[in-house]
């Protein structure tokens, strides 16, 4: 009878202490979500830093942005963002409508892109379209290792680039 206790015990506990983790995990991925969020505004003006830190740098991250194409390792992706950062296009996008799956080491992130960005003429060019943003767990933090988008041709036009 003591064992069942203990065992019966264990298991409320471990069921009491198992939901706390998760909303901590959740909450986690809504920070790295919100910061690569806040990094892209930041890039949008001229910041290139804090992209930088959002990103996991390995050689198989993976972006699909809204000029399509795809670009893999953080070689590349980081000096497309570069770029972007160097034109200094303005403007800010938020995310809505956010749905999160966490599993042991990895997160999906899946939203709407909301806001505008500044065309080279000074007019607002609106953006709204599905982003998935996937996470991964390396040393603690949360980084992103793959952001695909919707093609945006209305951010294609106003900055002449695609990518496919």
């Amino acid at each position: 009878m003591k064992r069942l206790s203990l065992i019966v015990l264990c298991s409320m506990l471990f069921a009491c202490t198992s939901k706390p983790t998760e909303i901590m995990q959740t909450e986690n991925v809504l920070a790295a979500n919100n910061s690569l969020y806040s990094s892209l505004n930041a890039m949008f003006q001229g910041d290139f830093g804090p992209i930088s830190n959002v990103w996991s740098h390995g050689d198989s991250i993976t972006y699909m942005g809204p000029f399509g194409g795809k670009l893999v390792g953080w070689e590349a992706i980081g000096a497309d963002f570069k770029q972007v950062t160097d034109m200094k296009i303005g403007g800010s996008i938020r995310p809505e409508g956010i749905s999160v799956q966490i599993g042991q080491d990895m997160a999906c992130v899946s939203c709407t892109e909301v806001g505008e960005n500044i065309d080279p003429n000074g007019q607002s060019v609106q953006v709204r379209h599905r982003a998935t943003n996937i996470f991964r767990l390396e040393n603690g933090v949360w980084k992103l290792i793959h952001h695909h988008t919707d093609i945006a041709e209305q951010l294609e036009s106003a900055y002449d680039k695609n990518l496919d």
